[in-house]
């Protein structure tokens, strides 16, 4: 197993890529702490399935947009897990949904920038010190923010995005050479919101549009985040893997 002995810490792991991630670390037999702001049962769905295949999970509660809490959630995975290996930031803002969708385009922006820069930005600093050397540190981004795309949304999304990129690249040249700092930015993936909000046009078109002719999955994702922390990108940081199939240049 390539993450046998590690520890892991995967934010915003109650649904979605982040489930996947925290799932497949454990499955290559990483001890996981699967952090969540809202989603209790979900978190905790997510640690049984790991304990359920003889994996190692534990359910963590802190908001990436409170500092104090960024502090305790480091605390609390080096109590459970003795150390950490390898920290993941995948929590991130809904605006697309919900009460999200109803805030103001200003309000929408904040979230955006609180959530998944700020949040990502202060995980890595409160994770980094905490960390064992050779560890490995992977955010998530969005690869149409790194070609664009009409719309509101897409344009704040791209924008805040594009800043966790900006983020990713500087942090790497500062913790090197004890650790890797990578990205992963997706494209489409079959989250909740493609599967129940997505209209069946838009969806036809992206497929359409995709060389490998589908949506990806969670799991593809997963895979990503495995191989980077794993010795076989013992090589890489600073670095963008787009999981797209083909989408975007």
């Amino acid at each position: 197993m390539r993450l046998d002995g590690k520890h892991a810490v995967v934010t915003g792991a109650s649904s979605g890529i982040g489930r996947a991630i925290a799932i497949a670390m454990a499955r290559e037999g990483a001890g996981v702490i699967v952090n969540y702001n809202a989603n209790e049962a979900g978190a905790q769905h997510c640690v049984d399935e790991v304990v359920g295949f003889g994996g190692t999970a534990a359910a963590v509660r802190a908001d990436v947009t409170d500092v104090q809490a960024i502090d305790s959630l480091v605390a609390n995975a080096r109590q459970k897990l003795d150390s950490i290996d390898i920290w993941v930031n995948v929590a991130g803002a809904d605006i697309l949904t919900g009460a999200g969708a109803r805030l103001s385009d200003d309000d929408k922006l904040a979230r955006l920038i609180d959530v998944d820069l700020r949040g990502t930005m202060r995980c890595c600093w409160a994770a980094a010190p905490a960390m064992s050397d050779d560890g490995a540190i992977i955010n998530l981004s969005w690869d149409l923010a790194l070609r664009g795309m009409a719309g509101r949304n897409p344009e704040m999304f791209a924008a805040v995005k594009a800043g966790v990129s900006g983020f990713t690249r500087s942090f790497a040249q500062s913790v090197a050479p004890r650790l890797r700092v990578n990205e992963i930015a997706p494209g489409w993936i079959e989250t909740s919101f493609a599967e129940n909000d997505m209209q069946p046009e838009y969806r036809a078109g992206v497929v359409q549009q995709t060389p490998l002719a589908r949506l990806g999955r969670p799991e593809d994702v997963a895979a990503a985040a495995v191989y980077l922390a794993s010795e076989q990108a013992s090589f890489v940081t600073g670095q963008t893997l787009k999981v797209n199939g083909g989408l975007s240049s």
